[in-house]
Formats: C-alpha cells, sequence, structure tokens
C-alpha cells in the first residue's frame, strides 16, 4: 500500500458547503422538534395512538438505522474473520458508519419510548425478562454499540497519541491522556479481534429479533409480510445490505471529498451482493408459496404493489445489474444499484413491514406522521451526514486519493499526510 492510500483526515475540503448548510439547517429544526417531543409528551407531537402505537420512528429510525449500520460487521467479518485483506480500505468507514447507525438510532428510540427516563433499565440483571424481544433487542444494541466504540478506539489512537498538546491549564491532563493512549495501543492489538468476532454475533441476534417484533399481531399484518420466519428474512436482508450501503457511503464519500473512488474494491465487493440477493429473495419467494399467499401479490390491492415495487425495484433489478461485470465496474451503476437495494429493498420493507402490512382490528383513521415526526427523522439523518463528515476531516478514516490537477499538492498539505510520507 502507498503513502497516499492509507487513511488520513481529508482535510483539503471545507466543512462548510451550500449542502452542508442546508443540512445544519435540518438538523437545527430536528432538534428543536425532539426537545419538543421530550417536553410536551408523544400526545402532542406524534400522531401515535393505542391503535398505531409504532410509527416512522420505529419503521425508519430504529428498524431501518439498524439495517443499514449492517455493513460494520459484514465488512469487518469479510476483512478480519475470512481475511480478505483487499477490503480493510473500506473497513474504517464502514465502520464509523455503523457507529454513528447505532449511536442516531439509539437517539431516534429514546423519543419514540414513552418513559424514555427509564432506558437504562436493561442494565440491570434484577429487570431481565428473557421472554421480550425487546429486551433482547435492547440489551444487544447497547452492548454492540460498546463494541463499535472499543473498535473505533484505535483510529482515535492513531489520530492523537503523541500529539496531545491541550491549551493552558488543560495541559496537566496531557501526560494522564497519553498515558491512556499508550495503554490502549498496546492492548487493543492483542483483543481487537474478539470484538469484531462479538460485534458479528451480537448483530445477528439484534438484526433477527427486530423481525420477531410483529409476530405477536398475526390478526393484524397482512399476509405478504406476517411469517414464522420474518426474524431469518430479517437477517438475510442486513446481511445483503451490508455490502451495498458500503458502496453507497463510499461513492458518496468520495464525490463529497474529491477522491477517486475506490472502484476496484467496490466492483469486488459488488460479486457477493447478487448471492446474498438471491438467498434472501429465493427463500422469501418460497416461504410465500408454503403460506399458499402468491394469491395477494396480483390482487391489485395497496399492499400487493407496495410488495411488488420492494422486490422487483429492491431485489430483482439490482441482482441483474451486479450479475454484468460491465455495470459493477461503472461508479454510476454501482451507485443505482446499491441505492435501490437501500432504498426499495430495505427500507421499504422495514417500513412495509411496520406500517403497510399493519392494520388495528377495529381502524377509526389511517396513522400519518406529525410534522415533528417527520422533523426528527429529517434531523437525525441530517445530523448523522455532518458528524460523519466532520469525524473523517479530522481522523484516518478514509483512504484515497484527491482528483484533480491539485490533488498531490493539496494531499501533502495534511498533516497526518506528512507524517506518513516521513514514516512516522
Amino acid at each position: 500500500m502507498t503513502s497516499h492510500e492509507l487513511p488520513h483526515p481529508i482535510r483539503q475540503t471545507p466543512f462548510f458547503t451550500k449542502g452542508t448548510i442546508v443540512l445544519a439547517i435540518l438538523a437545527g429544526l430536528g432538534v428543536a422538534a425532539y426537545l419538543y417531543r421530550m417536553i410536551a409528551g408523544l400526545e402532542a407531537s406524534t400522531n401515535l395512538n393505542d391503535q398505531y402505537p409504532w410509527g416512522i420512528w420505529i419503521a425508519i429510525d430504529v428498524a431501518t438505522g439498524v439495517a443499514l449500520a449492517a455493513g460494520g460487521f459484514t465488512t469487518a467479518a469479510l476483512a478480519d474473520i475470512f481475511h480478505k485483506e483487499r477490503y480493510h480500505v473500506i473497513v474504517r468507514p464502514a465502520l464509523l458508519t455503523a457507529m454513528l447507525g447505532y449511536t442516531f438510532v439509539v437517539i431516534g428510540l429514546l423519543a419514540d419510548l414513552g418513559r424514555y427516563y427509564n432506558v437504562w433499565h436493561p442494565m440491570l440483571p434484577s429487570m431481565w425478562q428473557g421472554d421480550s424481544v425487546l429486551f433482547e433487542v435492547g440489551i444487544c444494541v447497547m452492548i454492540y454499540l460498546t463494541v463499535l466504540y472499543i473498535e473505533f478506539l484505535p483510529i482515535v489512537v492513531e489520530r492523537f497519541k503523541g500529539r496531545v498538546n491541550l491549551p493552558g491549564i488543560l495541559g496537566i491532563f496531557n501526560d494522564l491522556i497519553e498515558s491512556f493512549l499508550t495503554i490502549a495501543d498496546r492492548t487493543l492489538g492483542r483483543f481487537i479481534s474478539l470484538f469484531i468476532i462479538a460485534g458479528v454475533v451480537l448483530s445477528c441476534l439484534h438484526q433477527s429479533s427486530l423481525g420477531t417484533l410483529m409476530l405477536i399481531a398475526p390478526t393484524k399484518m397482512h399476509p405478504l409480510w406476517y411469517t414464522s420466519i420474518s426474524p431469518l428474512l430479517f437477517l438475510l436482508s442486513a446481511i445483503a445490505v451490508g455490502f451495498p450501503m458500503v458502496m453507497f457511503e463510499s461513492i458518496l464519500a468520495s464525490k463529497s471529498f474529491k477522491l477517486k473512488p475506490e472502484t476496484s474494491v467496490l466492483a469486488s465487493l459488488a460479486r457477493y451482493v447478487p448471492v446474498l440477493l438471491g438467498v434472501y429473495c429465493a427463500i422469501k419467494v418460497v416461504d410465500l408459496a408454503m403460506r399458499d399467499a402468491w394469491g395477494y401479490v396480483f390482487d391489485g390491492s395497496f399492499e400487493s404493489i407496495m410488495w411488488l415495487i420492494e422486490m422487483v425495484g429492491g431485489i430483482l433489478i439490482p441482482m441483474i445489474l451486479l450479475s454484468s461485470e460491465k455495470f459493477r465496474n461503472s461508479v454510476r451503476w454501482l451507485f443505482v444499484s446499491s441505492a435501490l437495494v437501500i432504498v426499495l429493498g430495505v427500507a421499504l420493507n422495514r417500513i412495509n413491514v411496520f406500517l403497510v402490512a399493519y392494520t388495528p382490528l377495529y381502524p377509526d383513521g389511517v396513522y400519518i406522521p406529525s410534522i415533528f415526526e417527520v422533523m426528527v427523522t429529517v434531523g437525525l439523518i441530517s445530523g448523522l451526514v455532518l458528524v460523519y463528515r466532520l469525524l473523517v476531516m479530522n481522523f484516518p478514516i478514509i483512504s484515497g486519493e484527491e482528483s484533480g490537477p491539485d490533488r498531490g499538492r493539496r494531499l501533502t498539505k495534511t498533516p497526518i499526510a506528512q507524517e506518513v510520507r516521513q514514516g512516522n
């Protein structure tokens, strides 16, 4: 690996652009709506009620967010457990996306909890409930988020070890922080593999458990989505979307920071996607046939249309595109294919399961999210993008060359790049 391919902070572009200013405004509105929900309560800020206890905060912020963060554990498994060394270049961005994804999932979940101030209860063994699916999801997400921050710690050590120089009176902590970084540097390398394996196991547990949540409502779920193997389908879809999410994030980051996209690595990674999507699609189709639910697919209802969009647009079309070497070697088609899997294949699936497929026994209305629910969701997504940009501009996460004629001059201006070139 050449020096410019090593991870380094991306400092050649300004943080604030027209796009990030818009995102900052949306994030600010989201914070305001979030605070209003915390102060005024669910009834005043949402359209949730006893008939529709879950809305877009569960379908999008939690269920979709957790699924799209799967790139962290799938990429880590591929590079570190199956020892596919060439994919190490995309592990750090995938890890960051997963860490931020789960962090914002927890923030979104707090908004959806009626008594959010009791969220710490699962940490007490006296309050454990082994028969509760939500308990399993909650405890796994808590532990996995901790594991993700531990996995991110080597990046923090690499960035600050030997460079801690706090200003003024804070300087008294310099030696203490340096000692902590030194100890972390010496110990993390010995145990990081254990945390990677733990992360994969924990992810598989709660990804599947999210699919169990709606199994308690067979009379309220549409037959196209109600199935006893929902946990398996949720797990397989999360694994299938892991690599497309990494591809999507990598191409967007390259475009935003004016870097050369890792086309060869992403094209190689894309080879796995048709297989994973094929397994997911086959099991879903076989399950539909075994439940004799095919009659609902073409009955012309709104549910059947949503199911067909999910299957054709989010699974079949990306499978066909990524099965072609020509499309895999095109950055544009890699982006389109990954976006289809993310938006139509998985995000739409979670929306279908938690919102479209669900009908109360005696409905007296239709759930439409309130403006505050929408603002919180949009604000969380905008905030995640801003924090991602902030971290990659200050930590050695992304590997890549800047595109354009000023590539070499700008790259050598970054302190980390200079230290790498000097052999430090």
